[in-house]
């Protein structure tokens, strides 16, 4: 088993910056990447970046140049570091961690983007 717990969720105004972190615990062997999704409400959950244990990122048209997504593998953490906010960036972000097993998901921090 995998548990992921995030942290730096918040408010912030349009144009601001928030830091998300995801640390990972457990069966830590057994995953090949780490990302961030997030849900809007009414809205499916969506990819937002992910890197893989290769290195390789892959991020949502949306937030490419604006949205980074680092590792650092000592620590079993995933950053998120998200500049220039938008109101559509609320959401729900959940840290996921896929293994050929399954699928393991942290239990989300609200981002919210409000003047």
């Amino acid at each position: 088993q995998v548990q992921l717990v995030e942290s730096g969720g918040g408010l912030v105004q349009p144009g601001g910056s928030l830091r998300l972190s995801c640390a990972a615990s457990g069966s830590i062997f057994s995953i090949y990447a780490m990302g961030w999704y997030r849900q809007a409400p009414g809205k499916q959950r969506e990819l937002v970046a992910a890197i893989t244990n290769g290195g390789s990122i892959r991020y949502l048209d949306s937030v490419k140049g604006r949205f980074t997504i680092s590792r650092d593998n000592a620590k079993n953490t995933v950053y998120l570091q998200m500049n220039s906010l938008k109101p559509e960036d609320t959401a729900v972000y959940y840290c996921n961690a896929p293994s050929m097993a399954q699928d393991y998901w942290g239990r989300g921090t609200q981002v919210t983007v409000s003047s």
